[in-house]
């Protein structure tokens, strides 16, 4: 087993705020359904074909900033989604930004266009109302992000510590063998980066039904430990008036028997460090520890269920500012993401046969005694130190780029939610 004294030196992207990026991206965004072939065509442009992927292992140049695709569909304005945007924009592993508009959508470009300015990355908003339509806003936008290029391309790296790493952690596709495998190795890697310093954050209240006391033991003040309690009585109450949980059939045809043990699973990935605080979507947490992510609407049930995929959630992890993703699943999953690679850990040793491709770590070892829940887990604390500096993950090297933002509507965390020390956001938005 690899020497747990020894840990590879990081190095990032600075960024005006102060956090550092393990990617340097374009992010190309539509803000509208409208204006979304528009801003696909333009980062097609930019993507090699399938067959010039490299191996999983190699690493990324540096001097070839990727392009990534994301987008809100919607035309009806959403706080919620603004805030997402603006902090998917601005998240450390974003060097530059193209905004796609049409030009009668709801979102407010000229705000988000403000926000990433006044941070300092090269931005540019198209609207193709104004800009003659689809194949001159392509022109135009392709030259755009040539140019942006061009400028990331000339920026160094700098020092990172890995108290200024961010890993957020999502099971999706889970089966029998998820609680007992792939999601405690998760959370043993989890309780060694947060005793390195780092930030790590699990969700989602949903999925945590049955286990609320259980994580109100660990919270490290007790008021944190009665919002916590409020947080998956909420999520319980949504999904009853909705007439159905995060147990899937997929979830049944995989071994799993009931809501409660799914939920068992679920929380293994958490791992046993004390909970620190409680964020909400786009919120960034402003101290190292432990936090769960809320991602359960507050007030009555207006937009349908809270996560239509399990890359939903991701871009909310994204949004409260992961540098890197840890995916659990069981039955097997192949999805990646934009702007934060995705690494897989495996809990089903057949279907890591079966999908090896797809998969970053064989968490079945343990299931087969070829493997221990430390082992995999100090696996797990490995990959993502090799992807932080600069090894590419499965998905990665894939190419796969998923991403998916729907309406919300959350009130702001109050003050239990929040570290003592932290009690003020670090990072403001502007009301507007």
């Amino acid at each position: 087993m690899t020497d747990t004294s020894v840990t590879p030196p990081l190095e990032g992207w600075l960024r005006s705020d102060g956090r550092k990026g393990i990617r340097n991206v374009v992010a190309v965004a539509y803000l509208v359904e409208c204006a979304h072939h528009v801003a696909r065509e333009i980062v097609a442009q930019f993507r090699a074909p399938f067959d010039a992927f490299d191996d999983a292992d190699a690493s990324l140049d540096p001097h070839d900033p990727p392009v990534h695709l994301i987008g809100f569909p919607g035309c009806f304005p959403n706080s919620y989604a603004e805030k997402m945007m603006e902090r998917l924009a601005t998240h450390p592993n974003v060097g530059a930004v193209l905004f796609v508009s049409l030009g009668c959508e709801s979102m407010n470009k000229h705000f988000l266009v403000d926000r990433v300015r006044a941070s300092g990355r090269p931005v540019e908003v198209l609207t193709i109302q104004e800009k003659g339509g689809t194949r001159s806003t392509i022109q135009y936008g392709v030259d755009w992000v040539r140019s942006a290029r061009r400028q990331l391309e000339a920026q160094a790296k700098v020092p990172m510590r890995l108290d200024e790493l961010v890993v957020g952690t999502i099971c999706g596709g889970s089966d029998g063998t998820s609680g007992i495998t792939a999601n405690p190795a998760v959370g043993r890697a989890f309780d060694q980066l947060i005793a390195e310093g780092a930030t790590c954050i699990f969700e989602e209240t949903g999925e945590l039904v049955g286990c609320e006391y259980h994580m109100q033991s660990r919270a490290a003040r007790p008021e944190l430990g009665d919002a916590i309690v409020a947080c998956v009585a909420k999520a319980a109450r949504y999904y009853s008036i909705l007439g159905h949980g995060s147990f899937a059939v997929g979830n049944a045809d995989g071994g799993l028997t009931t809501q409660e043990e799914k939920s068992l699973g679920a929380y293994a990935k958490s791992g046993a460090s004390p909970i620190v605080g409680i964020v909400k979507p786009g919120d960034v947490p402003a101290t190292g520890g432990l936090y769960l992510l809320d991602v359960v609407p507050d007030g009555e049930p207006r937009f349908g269920f809270p996560n239509i995929s399990d890359n939903a959630e991701i871009a909310e992890l994204i949004a409260c500012g992961a540098h890197v993703i840890l995916f659990t699943t069981g039955r097997g999953s192949v999805v990646g993401s934009a702007l934060s690679p995705v690494i897989k850990v495996c809990a089903n040793p057949l279907t890591y046969r079966n999908l090896a491709g797809d998969m970053d770590i064989d968490a079945g070892r343990i299931l087969e005694g070829r493997a221990t829940l430390d082992d995999v887990g100090r696996e797990v604390f490995d990959a993502t130190l090799a992807v932080a500096t600069g090894s590419r993950s499965k998905s990665e090297a894939l190419g796969h780029q998923e991403f998916i933002l729907t309406y919300k509507t959350f009130e702001p965390v109050g003050p239990a939610c929040l570290p003592a020390s932290a009690r003020a956001p670090v990072i403001k938005i502007d009301p507007h």
